[in-house]
């Protein structure tokens, strides 16, 4: 993808429903501040501790985001699909990254934002603000259920539930079949769902074993979701 020019990032703004209420004058505003950059595969756009002075949107390809544990273990919070907002937590007041977002196999292509300038933004519309509060309400909820199947799901359902879920996101439906094409590793599902890539794939060749399932390293071919359920 060439650079995006003013009229195409317009375009890309006008079709997200966090930006509704600008009006076109706002939106031209907004697509002036906002710059197009890259990031090769499994380069890191932010890390924990590093000024928290940009928002992003992304724009093609796949990220993670996340933090690390105490001992430096890797814990993903949530997979990032195109059009999606991150680096949000700044409009929350961080002025420090307290998580990281990662470009997985292919490389992102994002529109980052200053904070200072999108805040002037705000300030100029205030359906703008109650846009930005709700989007991080619904990103604390999503916090807030993950949470939840961590503490009331044993391993077992949080790896099954995460298939269930891609699949409903990103599968493809062939008759009773679903083919996930994830790219994510079983160390990235254990990291996911709060579990080990000792018991993902243990799990996953118990499912393969009962015919629910047939797995490769980029792909999962789901046999019948609603038997896997």
């Amino acid at each position: 993808m060439p650079p995006m020019d003013t009229s195409n990032k317009i375009q890309f703004f006008g079709r997200l429903p966090l930006f509704e209420a600008l009006n076109p004058a706002e939106l031209e505003q907004l697509a002036s501040i906002a710059q197009h950059r890259r990031a090769p595969k499994f380069q890191f756009i932010f890390m924990p501790d590093e000024p928290a002075d940009h928002l992003y949107l992304l724009l093609q390809g796949r990220l993670k985001t996340g933090t690390f544990s105490a001992d430096g273990r890797e814990v993903i919070k949530e997979i990032l699909q195109p059009r999606t907002l991150f680096g949000d937590l700044a409009l929350a007041g961080e002025t420090t990254r307290s998580e990281f977002a990662q470009a997985l196999h292919d490389e992102a292509e994002y529109l980052a934002i200053r904070v200072l300038d999108f805040q002037l933004l705000m300030q100029q519309n205030q359906r703008l603000v109650f846009a930005c509060l709700r989007h991080l309400s619904q990103r604390l909820q999503r916090v807030e259920e993950r949470l939840a199947k961590l503490v009331l799901k044993d391993a077992r359902e949080r790896i099954i539930e995460f298939l269930i879920e891609t699949a409903g996101r990103e599968g493809r439906r062939v008759g009773y079949e679903t083919l996930v094409k994830h790219h994510l590793t079983q160390q990235d599902i254990a990291n996911l769902t709060g579990t080990s890539r000792q018991t993902v794939t243990s799990v996953l060749n118990d499912l393969r074993k009962s015919n629910l399932i047939y797995f490769n390293r980029n792909s999962i071919l789901i046999r019948d979701i609603e038997k896997l359920a």
